[in-house]
């Protein structure tokens, strides 16, 4: 093949989008090798001491493209989470791993706000549940046979406060593009708000926040998402906005204008789909997803 094949090539795969070019897939050529059996599955992740039980899905008759971590929202509903985006998955060719939190091990303050605190107290990063996501990217890498396998990190409401918190404490390296996506609260770039809301007591704060906001993040939010049902509430979250449309855009603007005041590198990206509330489905389905996944500029 050329090297004028090889980079047409490289851009079409990456100029896919959730909800269009399926035809394009089919007519790329290979990046990876897809490593397990097309369809869904089940399987167990040993993640030092920690197992979670994984639901996945590998779309048929497409070669991978990447992975997609996918973190569910506080039904602790993987599964179905799972089967929600398969569609999706079989568009873009990207290979599903939706970890399970159960709320047995899984208390609320240990998913979605990241177990970073309790009771007042920092704990010790071995104790963290965002901790788990960095060996959880490598046992996703390991099972798709290649180290350089693209990843995507997808949170959902619960999940998408997991994922703020993923970002902000312990961000594994080499993900493509953090989603966070219709979460009732973010971690704002503050050194006054306290953990889990800010970097307020966090090791090296300023530090923390500078790398938090060098990651390419999207936060992805719904017009319609301005309800109150589920939504957090307590002093720190009510600092963050009125609902959680309002909460996105104001942590947003509060990170690019910190980044700019003080020189920092920025590459977060706010996105909103408009006519869209609190569905997950919709969210993935609206054309803005595109672009919430960076995928236009690949």
């Amino acid at each position: 093949m050329s090297s004028t094949m090889r980079s047409f090539v490289t851009y079409v795969s990456w100029a896919l989008c959730f909800g269009a070019f399926a035809s394009v897939v089919a007519a790329s050529s290979p990046t990876s090798v897809d490593a397990a059996e097309p369809g869904r599955g089940e399987l167990s992740a040993e993640l030092g001491g920690t197992t979670l039980t994984v639901f996945t899905y590998h779309p048929p008759a497409c070669v991978s493209r990447g992975v997609l971590l996918l973190f569910h929202g506080a039904r602790r509903n993987a599964a179905d989470y799972r089967d929600l985006v398969r569609r999706h998955a079989r568009r873009v060719c990207l290979n599903v791993y939706v970890p399970r939190f159960d709320r047995e091990r899984f208390k609320s303050w240990q998913y979605q706000r990241g177990g970073v605190i309790r009771r007042g107290v920092v704990r010790s990063p071995d104790e963290w549940t965002v901790s788990l996501v960095q060996p959880l990217v490598q046992w996703a890498r390991d099972r798709e046979g290649g180290a350089g396998e693209p990843v995507y990190l997808l949170g959902h409401s619960a999940g998408g406060q997991f994922l703020s918190r993923v970002a902000a404490y312990s961000p594994p390296a080499g993900v493509r593009r953090f989603v966070v996506m219709n979460p009732s609260t973010h971690v704002s770039p503050d050194v006054d708000e306290l953990i889990p809301f800010g970097f307020g007591w966090f090791r090296k704060p300023v530090a923390s926040l500078k790398r938090y906001l060098s990651l390419p993040l999207t936060i992805y939010m719904g017009s319609e998402d301005i309800g109150s049902k589920n939504l957090y509430r307590n002093a720190a979250a009510d600092r963050q906005g009125a609902n959680r449309l309002e909460r996105g855009r104001n942590t947003f603007n509060a990170a690019r204008a910190l980044a700019r005041e003080k020189g920092w590198e920025f590459n977060w990206k706010l996105v909103i789909a408009p006519g869209v509330g609190h569905s997950f489905g919709r969210m993935l389905r609206a054309r803005e997803a595109e672009s919430a996944f960076g995928l236009e500029d690949r």
